[in-house]
């Protein structure tokens, strides 16, 4: 049986057993079987904000975006244009409001051109013969003393799963020996 449903079968249990052991032979914790009793009591709708006397109208908002959209101003922050606007002996707002102006009109994100990388395809490697292209791979292997390496170098054809060519080099042992097999070597 559900939790949820032996709430609902719990006043029929509880005139002949306590509720303390109604809810552990039900194993539901007290808690629950009386927070689901009480009705949830109604939140009082949070009262709406008067609108501040000073508060710009719409023709001064539009007027401050207009301002905001203008090609000097386009791509800078409302803090160099609030500057430039003062130097220039106007004042429509303060630096707060041209925020708020543009969070309106989902316009608040980095106002200069940002550049799109081009998504490139992934390159694929197709062979449709042996020997048309080789993937090759080097590993750093320890060697039998301590600060001693061996290199193994593996070349496999992808159509074959060949491997030409691999073999083992101390660290350092540049260029390929022809002992590998190498084809250059």
């Amino acid at each position: 049986m559900k939790a949820i449903e032996a709430l609902r079968t719990m006043p029929s249990m509880t005139s002949s057993v306590s509720i303390a052991a109604a809810c552990r032979g039900v194993g539901v914790p007290r808690a629950t079987l009386y927070r689901r009793r009480r009705p949830k009591p109604l939140l009082p709708a949070a009262p709406s904000r008067p609108k501040p006397r000073r508060a710009l109208s719409e023709a001064e908002r539009q007027q401050v975006l207009d301002v905001l959209h203008s090609e000097p101003f386009a791509d800078k922050a409302p803090a160099e244009v609030y500057a430039a606007l003062l130097d220039q002996g106007q004042y429509f707002c303060s630096i707060r409001t041209m925020y708020r102006i543009l969070h309106e009109h989902q316009e608040v994100r980095e106002r200069r051109d940002q550049l799109r990388h081009p998504t490139y395809p992934k390159p694929r490697l197709v062979a449709t013969a042996p020997n048309q292209v080789w993937s090759w791979d080097i590993t750093k292997l320890l060697g039998p003393a301590k600060w001693t390496y061996f290199y193994l170098y593996v070349i496999l054809d992808i159509f074959s799963r060949d491997h030409p060519a691999n073999g083992a080099r101390w660290a350092g042992c540049w260029p390929i020996g022809k002992a590998t097999g190498w084809p250059n070597g």
